[in-house]
């Protein structure tokens, strides 16, 4: 949708956004099929379109895929939304959470309604509660394929993030475990009615079969992350230590240390993910 089409369409239903929603309408038509060229969207796929505003991405997203269900948790934009959409039959509208919703037995219902064989998440997600939503998608959903989000860009920056830089981090490693992450464009504010007061860029997430290293306690595995990045100053042995759930003491993380080939000062944020997974295996014996 163009920047006067959006204009209209808050007019006609006098709507008032929600700067807690981090609503943000992009207006741009050339960077919304850009969008949707990303997501690799096929004539057997369904759509879970997060947080769809008025449509102005949706539109384009019923053109190219079987169906597209569009989760939206603003009750004042459905009216405007269903309206806005009215010529598409094959677009479905929920008004909900996304962080609550049965995401599984949507995609389970409207799977069976269009006969899809694969399913893809697009979203413009609201800057507050992105990672959020991204972990839920990652650690809790089934069944999808890939997702494309629009995020802030320093979130972006994060995720596809190497050892050692200063944007690696928790996120990165959750990411980077189970997806191939791909930046595909930056997509400035003026792109966005009204505009936010950061950029945006569009990310692609590839999810893996299995993930990108094998562990025998994925939660371990986890835990090992959080500890190891939630005090970036401390040594690993220290962290570690400190964070109170593993059965054993300095001298004994040292020595597993030492087997893995890394100095017992090392400072977790340089670890990869491959090696948090030898280090979370090597603990689990």
């Amino acid at each position: 949708m163009s920047r006067n089409n959006t204009l209209d369409v808050i007019k006609k239903h006098n709507l008032r956004l929600t700067k807690s929603l981090g609503q943000n309408f992009l207006n741009d038509d050339d960077v919304v099929r850009k969008i949707v060229d990303a997501a690799g969207l096929e004539e057997d796929t369904l759509v879970l379109e997060i947080g769809p505003g008025i449509g102005s991405m949706t539109k384009e997203l019923a053109k190219r895929a079987a169906g597209v269900v569009a989760i939206e948790i603003d009750k004042h934009l459905i009216p405007a939304l269903r309206d806005n959409l009215s010529e598409y039959s094959n677009i479905d509208i929920i008004n909900n959470d996304v962080m609550k919703a049965d995401i599984d037995a949507i995609i389970a219902e409207y799977g069976e309604k269009y006969g899809t064989k694969s399913v893809r998440t697009v979203a413009n997600l609201p800057y507050y509660i992105t990672t959020p939503i991204i972990m839920r998608f990652l650690e809790e959903v089934k069944g999808v394929q890939g997702m494309v989000f629009m995020v802030q860009r320093e979130v972006a920056q994060r995720m596809v993030a190497g050892p050692g830089t200063k944007d690696y981090g928790a996120l990165s490693v959750a990411v980077q475990f189970y997806c191939s992450p791909h930046i595909i464009f930056d997509v400035p504010p003026h792109c966005f009615i009204p505009q936010p007061e950061v950029h945006s860029t569009i990310i692609r997430l590839d999810v893996l079969e299995e993930p990108s290293v094998s562990v025998k306690d994925r939660k371990l595995y986890f835990k090992l992350v959080r500890a190891s990045f939630g005090q970036r100053r401390k040594t690993l042995v220290n962290g570690l230590s400190n964070a109170g759930f593993l059965q054993k003491d300095k001298e004994q993380l040292k020595k597993i240390l030492e087997g893995m080939g890394l100095k017992e000062n090392i400072r977790g944020e340089v670890l990869s993910v491959q090696q948090f997974g030898e280090l979370s295996n090597l603990l689990t014996l």
